[in-house]
This record gives structure tokens, sequence and C-alpha cells, in this order.
């Protein structure tokens, strides 16, 4: 939305710093007499000693039980945090499996209000899809079943209850989904020691070093942002490297802050995938943006480097995100300690990607995402983030779709002030063009995608076969602006 727009419309002259006592109550109802003032710059980033261990995921097998729960996890050294999880600390174990497996996890919610999994990336029935409307209450359980029938990928996985998928998700209820198969395997890439699985995600800590989650109204224009960058639940990680090619698989699973990923040497690294798979050729880039939602399989070079170097993974300045890109900070230490013979080569080709013309279309439908608020009733206040100007209803279908038709969705940011990553469920579509702000597609929008990044002032069109019936939603996936009703259904018949 436009918050100078909203702002007007409020009559104040400068964008809130509003403290709200929970999380955002009933269905996007926002009490404003709760509200203080204050200004619109995103939370500034703390950077730690980088001394702490990365913590390596655990790997698990997509069968048997997997619990939603309160738990604890040292996030800063020395300081156990009260947490959620979906294992016996923050974040959730890694799942790996071989494409046309079967994945059959008996969930149990352990927490004290509802919840569910999205399957953030992966094309399973819309039964199975983590829908706001299927969740699991307060002690009960859910069996997820399905078989996966899709490229090689690295998908994500998240609660996704309606108005409280922003605070479960950031407390730490989030994991990562691996599928790999044989075309991918006999590219030889990275693997085991030299292939890291990372989630990128910011905390508020408390001085017991516990998240915290209060979300003020500039929090909810801006999305919720923390001091404290963690990698894989860790703040400040460093991880020793061997004098090779690594490959790191990288999940933007922050609420509201995008990552300007690069090196602290500025040497070029290579984008071999997106969120849907593996690009069809390697991209050689010196930085790339990664909104909320957003994956990016990088192949990053140590070959090279003297041992006894250190490398940052950072996140470097960038124009056009508003409240955003204004600091450059270090996100993960890299100590080259062993000096290691190189026997990858980088493949020319990777996988093919047959780009969608927009020709084969049937439709297109365009959905304005830079209009303010939907309405204001007194002192109460509903959906400061709309599509088409409305806020979602779970019993609204908001487009119907021809199961087997390709469509063209253009999503239009010009009027707006604010970063909006569009995510589609149950579908993956390719990015055809976007017009004005960059001006250009990214090295990642090459391949398949399920989340797009609409910047300001941009207009962003993207091709979509839908091959899955049901009901699914789209969202931006700021959770902040997700869970204030920037967020419509649509049935696939």
């Amino acid at each position: 939305m436009n918050r100078q727009h909203f702002l007007k419309t409020l009559g104040l002259g400068t964008l809130a710093s509003v403290t709200v006592p929970s999380l955002l109550a009933g269905c996007n109802s926002h009490d404003m007499s709760a509200m203080n003032m204050g200004g619109e710059t995103a939370t500034a980033v703390t950077e730690g000693s980088f001394t702490t261990p990365l913590r390596l995921l655990d790997t698990a097998s997509p069968s048997g039980p997997l619990s939603a729960k309160s738990t604890t996890e040292a996030i800063v050294a020395g300081k156990n945090a009260r947490v959620l999880g979906y294992r016996d600390g923050m974040l959730g174990p890694t799942f790996r499996v071989t494409s046309g497996a079967t994945v059959d996890l008996r969930f149990l919610n352990a927490l004290t209000e509802e919840t569910n999994i999205h399957w953030h990336g992966l094309l399973v029935p819309a039964n199975m899809d983590g829908h706001p409307a299927q969740l699991v209450g307060a002690g009960q359980s859910f069996n997820y079943t399905f078989r996966l029938d899709q490229a090689a990928t690295m998908a994500w996985y998240h609660p996704h209850p309606h108005g409280k998928t922003a605070k479960q998700a950031y407390m730490g209820l989030a994991g990562l989904f691996i599928v790999e198969t044989p075309t991918e395997k006999a590219l030889s890439l990275p693997s085991g020691a030299y292939e890291l699985p990372l989630i990128l995600q910011d905390k508020r800590l408390d001085a017991s070093g516990s998240p915290q989650y209060n979300p003020s109204m500039n929090d909810v224009m801006l999305g919720y942002m923390g001091e404290i960058v963690t990698v894989n639940g860790v703040a400040s990680p460093m991880h020793s490297v061997a004098t090779r090619m690594y490959r790191l698989r990288l999940v933007n699973g922050s609420n509201g802050r995008l990552y300007n990923l690069a090196l602290s040497t500025g040497a070029q690294f290579w984008v071999i995938g997106s969120d849907g798979g593996l690009l069809s050729a390697p991209e050689g880039v010196t930085s790339l943006l990664l909104a909320p939602g957003e994956r990016a399989d990088l192949l990053v070079d140590f070959s090279s480097v003297p041992v006894g170097t250190e490398v940052y993974l950072k996140s470097n300045t960038f124009s056009g995100g508003g409240a955003q890109g204004q600091q450059a900070f270090n996100l993960l230490k890299f100590v080259v300690s062993k000096a290691e013979t190189e026997t990858f080569r980088l493949p020319a080709r990777l996988e093919t990607v047959t780009p969608l013309a927009a020709s084969v279309a049937t439709k297109t439908r365009t959905f304005d995402i830079g209009i303010a608020m939907q309405a204001m009733q007194g002192m109460n206040m509903t959906g400061m983030h709309t599509i088409n100007g409305k806020v979602f209803s779970m019993n609204r279908i908001d487009e119907t779709v021809k199961l087997g038709d390709t469509e063209i969705w253009e999503f239009n940011n010009t009027q707006g002030d604010e970063p909006h990553p569009m995510h589609l469920h149950g579908a993956f579509f390719q990015v055809l063009s976007r017009t004005g702000g960059r001006n250009a597609l990214t090295a990642s929008e090459k391949g398949w995608k399920d989340t797009v990044l609409v910047m300001p002032g941009e207009r962003v069109r993207i091709v979509v076969p839908f091959t899955k019936p049901g009901t699914f939603v789209f969202h931006c996936h700021n959770l902040e602006h997700g869970d204030d009703g920037m967020m419509g259904n649509y049935q696939v018949a």
C-alpha cells in the first residue's frame, strides 16, 4: 500500500510506530487507540562476533511423527531462549526425498492455539496444502499424506493459520524440504559437507535472548524486522570451509526483510536454481536480491581463496525497497581452513526449462497490490494491505480458473511504496516481464518460481499453468501483510 495515502486518510503527517498489545487480532482488525506514533525505517541490524559455529540442519525421512511445540534454543550463545519448533529446538528437520516418493507424516499440534503446515514449493493436493481453512486444533493431530512428482528443488514448510502465520513462523516454526531426481544427481553438484542448506531469518531478542513478537502499526506496514540476523537459528554464525566449490541452498524465512546477497570479497558466484528447481544454465552474478519466501540455489567457489582467509556472506545495500536497503550487513562468516583439490567442474547446462510464451495464455488477470486500506470505522482499522481493494475472506472465491489452462497474472505495484513478494500456492510460474523500478528480470527469475518480488513502482507479469484442482490461496509473503489481509482464494476446477 501507499503509506502517505494511508496517513492522509488517518489525518497524520508521519508514519506511526505503534505498539499493539497482541498479534493482529480477530480477522485483520487493528485498534488504533492502542498505537503510539514514530518513524518509518527498517529495524537496523546489529552484527555479532561470528564465533558461534553454524548449526547444520538435521535430515529426516518424511514419515512418522512431527510435532509443533514450545521448546528452547540458544539463538545467542549462552542464552537459552523460549521458541517454537518442529523438533527439540527452533525450526524443524530437513526432509530429503527422491521425486516419486510418498510423504506420510502424522502431525501433532502441541501448541496452545490452532496451526497447520503449508508445504511451500511442493505441488501437493489442495486438501494437503495447508490452506488457512485447514486448521489443526490445539492438542489435535492430522495426517499429511501425498506423493511427490516434481523436479528437483528445495522447498520449505511453515504454518499458515490466518492472523497467526507471522507470529508462529517468526517464533521458529519453519523447515526445509529437498526433492532430488536422477537428472540432478547426474550433474554431480557439491554434496555432503559441500552442500549447505541455509534458513535466513531476523529476530528481535529480549535480554534473555528470547525472540519477541509485538508488532506495531509500523511493523504491519513494513513487515516485522529484527536487529539480529540468524542462519539456521544461530545469530552471526561461522563455518569452516575447504578450498572447494560449495552449494549454498538458501531460503529467506524472514517475515519481511529482503536480503541482497553478496560475498564480502565482491567475487562472482553462480545462481543455479530458484523456487521451482534448477535453471537451464548457471548465471554468474555478484549480488542477488532474495525476498521473503524465495529460495536461491548458489555455487560459491573457495578454490582459489588462501587458507586462513575470512569471507562473509553478506547483504549489500539496494535501492527501490522503500524503508529497506539502506544498510549493508554480514550474515555468515566462512573461514577457509583447509586446502583440498577441487574436482568439480561447473556444468554448461543444468536442466531443461522450456520458456512459456505469453501467447499460450487463455486469460490475463490484473491485481492491484498498491491500494491503501479497505476501510476504517472509528478507531478500528481493517486491512491496511489489499489485493484489488479487498482483504482476505476465508469463504470468498476471488478467482476461478479452468483446470489445465495457462494464464497471465499481472501484479501492479505502481502506486505502492512497499515491496510485495507475491506467492501462489498450488502452482509454479515463469516471470514474463517487469516494467518500472528495476525494469528487468533477475538471474533467479529465469526458471520456475512460486514467489516473485514486486518492488514499489513495478508491474510484474507472470505466466502460470494450473495443473492442480482445488482451492488455493495467493498472497504477499511479507507475513504481516498476509495476516493483515493481503491474500485471496483462487479455485481451479
